[in-house]
């Protein structure tokens, strides 16, 4: 493999594998960047999962252990605590500081994950205006459903009081859309001109950042096989513990206020009797069922998603072959 440690003053390569939950994003790394694969030792991860960064929620999240993490060096998991917001201009900050000390090492960075606006955030780069995003807008309508108008208002008055005093709480378009901009980019709606408005296109589509060189990759797989491979992973989940790390989440006084429990995984497990007063459900058999359901929809968003990554090449998981002939060819025509 090429030596990178020179490339910090030319355009950085990476590569980023996207694929929905379940998908064999592991898997594929596993093969193509540890002991026995044709680039072992040569990369770095940078993980683009929204909830592995958070520290005691590794069953839900499917976060890599220690062996994996020796076997290839990860970043940016287990790095805030479940109380604490993580943005997607947080994403992107970490993400950078990460591939550039990566290179400088010599070594390759590899962003992986599904959170899909992450990665197009991070390939694109942050846009001056706010967008509208699909990915989280379907979430926060997903939230809005478990957890009502009220817990969102309270969200959005700690990140963005001005808002919070000009929406009603029944108009839920306008709520959702604050919280769209602050979670994707950090900064509240009300710092943006003609704030509540989506941003215009201006008719010509954004380029990928001139620092980096990518090869975008995303993984397929047949939605029946995608769909029982979610199913077996929710029931590993919960034979691995999960219940009894919520549980631990919960006497630490976390619950679906906080940013870290609103995941898939964990927000199933919660009741709400009143406005923000929760209490955990004993229903372990209708909790894995929610699971696994909310876990599906999920994928199905992501699969519509990751279409929209600029220069996308779709491979199936098992083809390790064309994608170490697509990665030597990304590494040499660098």
């Amino acid at each position: 493999m090429a030596d990178l440690s020179e490339t910090v003053t030319r355009p950085i390569p990476v590569f980023i594998l996207f694929g929905p939950t379940a998908s064999g994003k592991t898997e594929v790394l596993t093969r193509l960047f540890t002991e026995g694969g044709d680039f072992a030792g040569s990369a770095e991860l940078v993980s683009a999962d929204s909830m592995q960064v958070y520290r005691g929620m590794d069953i839900g999240t499917a976060t890599p252990g220690p062996e994996e993490r020796a076997r290839l060096p990860h970043h940016l998991i287990n790095i805030r605590d479940p109380g604490e917001q993580f943005t997607a201009g947080d994403f992107v900050r970490l993400a950078d500081d990460a591939c550039r000390t990566i290179a400088r090492r010599g070594k390759l960075p590899v962003i992986s994950g599904g959170t899909g606006f992450y990665l197009k955030n991070f390939v694109l780069g942050l846009p001056e205006a706010p967008p509208s995003d699909p990915a989280i807008r379907a979430a926060l309508r997903d939230e809005l459903a478990f957890r009502g108008a009220a817990a969102l208002m309270e969200e959005l008055r700690a990140g963005d009081p001005v808002s919070a005093g000009r929406i009603h709480l029944n108009d839920a378009y306008r709520l959702l859309r604050a919280l769209e901009v602050f979670r994707l980019s950090g900064r509240p709606l009300s710092a943006y001109p003609g704030s509540g408005v989506p941003a215009g296109d201006s008719g010509a589509a954004p380029g990928p950042r001139p620092e980096y060189r990518f090869l975008i990759t995303g993984l397929e797989r047949p939605r029946e096989e995608l769909y029982r491979r979610i199913n077996e992973r929710c029931a590993a989940m919960f034979r691995a513990g999960l219940p009894a790390e919520v549980e631990a989440l919960w006497k630490r006084g976390y619950t679906p206020k906080d940013p870290g429990l609103r995941a898939i995984g964990y927000r199933e497990f919660f009741l709400e009797d009143e406005p923000g007063v929760f209490r955990l459900s004993g229903d372990l058999a209708r909790m894995e069922a929610r699971i696994a359901q909310n876990s599906r929809r999920y994928a199905k968003r992501q699969m519509t998603y990751f279409a929209s990554l600029p220069g996308l090449r779709r491979a199936a998981p098992e083809d390790i072959g064309g994608l170490r002939a697509a990665l030597t060819e990304f590494l040499r025509s660098g």
